[in-house]
């Protein structure tokens, strides 16, 4: 039953990590952490660093599906995508090792602040700005190169410390900041979290962080569930694909700050 448990969250996982661009970190840690800790239903992890290392390792099998699946549509924009990828390969690494530090509650409290700036920041953006639903890059499109890659420093690590992959940094970057169009950016940071989040993974396994039955069985999921949501995506408005996140990103957020605190 915990396997097929498994793998349906996984899909879960895998459907709305694609289909916004995310790789699912973002409801793998919350699960984890609420169910899957010691006092949860499933007490499968003991430390912060497990959460989070077997996170990434989900979010790697969600982001090179995603990221094949959006190849294939020609919606990656390897121009930006390449050196955004390798920028956050130090970061990730990085992170990886200072994570082994934290506590449950840290984890939570940080986590929960981190995540809801990023959701007020998305919804304003969101119900404010035009977002035009372009599956390609118009001709003549230019972006700040320099912008992206310093940013992207900092996103592989803390992915690599959150155990959700940079995409909840690197969509909104490449959105409101470097102007994507929102199908692109989400396209993108699929590719981007792969490169990301096989750095951050290869030393959390190395640091016996990976949890392997959860790992496996939510990967496998998720793997499948990153085609259902590339398919999905296509007939998607840009607008909805934003919301979506935001306000998912802010319901947790304020689980885990109250949880955290207490």
């Amino acid at each position: 039953m915990e396997f097929i448990l498994f793998l349906l969250l996984g899909t879960g996982v895998g459907v709305f990590g694609s289909l916004v661009g995310i790789g699912g970190g973002l409801i793998c840690v919350p699960v984890f952490i609420f169910f899957m800790s010691q006092g949860g239903i499933y007490p499968y992890f003991s430390t912060a660093a497990q959460i989070t290392g077997t996170s990434l390792l989900i979010v790697l099998a969600n982001a090179m599906s995603g990221a094949l699946a959006y190849i294939r549509q020609k919606r990656v924009f390897f121009h930006a995508a390449i050196p955004f990828a390798l920028a956050t390969l130090p970061g990730a690494f990085l992170g990886s090792w200072i994570v082994d530090g934290f506590t449950a509650g840290m984890l939570n409290l940080y986590y929960g602040l981190f995540i809801g700036c990023m959701a007020i920041l998305m919804y304003w953006n969101a119900t404010h700005a035009k977002h035009e639903n372009l599956l390609k890059i118009p001709a003549g499109f230019t972006y700040n190169r320099k912008i992206g890659i310093a940013a992207s420093m900092g996103v592989g690590f803390l992915s690599s410390i959150f155990g959700v992959g940079g995409g909840i940094i690197h969509v909104p970057m490449m959105v409101y900041i470097l102007g994507f169009p929102v199908h692109i950016a989400t396209a993108t940071s699929c590719f981007i979290l792969a490169v990301s989040a096989l750095g951050g993974s290869i030393t959390h396994v190395l640091l016996n962080h990976v949890v392997w039955i959860p790992a496996i069985c939510i990967s496998v999921g998720a793997a499948v569930g990153a085609q259902i949501g590339a398919r999905v995506s296509r007939k998607t408005r840009s607008q909805t694909i934003l919301l979506m996140l935001a306000v998912a990103m802010l319901c947790v957020s304020i689980r885990l700050i109250l949880s955290g605190s207490m």
